[in-house]
């Protein structure tokens, strides 16, 4: 299972380290019994600055990257990103090849941009929610959930939602007992991702 995490000029920095502590513990974990690899994507090699200083560099490229069976799309500063074709036509061959489509925060509203939140419920970082429905009409706003699942895509709400959404996503791909050795292995404290 191939897990991409992109991330981006602008990325927050907890909205993808945070699902990938979740998702890299699940794969330490499970080594044994499947092969899961979570890796970070960017559009270029080059480092990336996050939005509160932190420089990294992905650990693969759109182009280098094997096709994914899950994509994670963080929030920060996705203003240039919602009208950027490429990364919005990267979304949408990742969603067409069959990946399940998670978010954090902003990260919903390049897939409002991209088309992948149509007539579906969702949800974002609270000082966002009014214009997830103006990117996108047809989106029933989730305001009060952590995190929504609709099937193939899962939004979080901001920041610190997407280590609910992970964990849910660990649940749901794998199992409870799972998910909950990751969340006391993390000594997070809240069990928030069962739905």
């Amino acid at each position: 299972m191939n897990i991409g995490i992109f991330i981006f000029e602008g990325v927050e920095e907890l909205d993808f380290v945070g699902p990938y502590e979740v998702l890299t513990s699940w794969a330490r974990q499970a080594e044994d019994e499947r092969e899961l690899s979570v890796f970070t994507i960017a559009r270029t090699a080059e480092p990336v600055t996050c939005s509160h200083g932190l420089r990294v560099i992905a650990d693969r490229t759109w182009d280098e990257a094997p096709p994914l069976d899950v994509l994670v799309f963080p929030g920060g500063r996705v203003g240039r990103l919602m009208e950027d074709e490429p990364v919005l036509d990267s979304v949408r061959r990742t969603r067409d090849g069959g990946a399940l489509m998670t978010s954090v925060c902003t990260g919903a509203h390049v897939y409002a941009a991209a088309g992948v939140l149509k007539d579906r419920p969702a949800t974002t970082h609270w000082g966002s929610l009014a214009s997830l429905n103006q990117t996108d009409p047809t989106i029933d706003v989730r305001p009060d959930d952590r995190f929504v699942d609709s099937g193939d895509v899962i939004t979080a709400a901001g920041v610190s939602a997407g280590i609910d959404m992970a964990l849910h996503l660990v649940a749901r791909l794998d199992s409870t007992d799972r998910a909950e050795w990751v969340r006391r292995y993390m000594q997070y404290e809240t069990p928030l991702y069962v739905s």
